[in-house]
């Protein structure tokens, strides 16, 4: 096990998505707010390595973020 333990993956959580013309991206400055199409009660998505591995949800504590797996997925192959 601990050759595991120097393998580095990255984690990414998806709070939702959307599409914009780069035109208006570039205009945004500081302070600009970007509607995405989840609400607040959707899952979030969970990625190891651009693999969806987990659905999940935010909450605070402590004044930290956090995320809480509330359901893993599993592939087959």
């Amino acid at each position: 096990m601990n050759t595991l333990d120097n393998i580095e993956v990255d984690i990414t959580v998806e709070l939702g998505a959307t599409t914009m013309p780069i035109h208006h991206l570039l205009r945004m400055g500081r302070g600009a707010v970007i509607e995405l199409d989840a609400t607040e009660d959707d899952p979030l998505n969970i990625y190891a390595n651009n693999t969806l591995i987990a659905h999940g949800e935010v909450s605070v504590e402590d004044g930290h973020l956090r995320v809480q797996i509330t359901e893993k997925i599993f592939r087959r192959g």
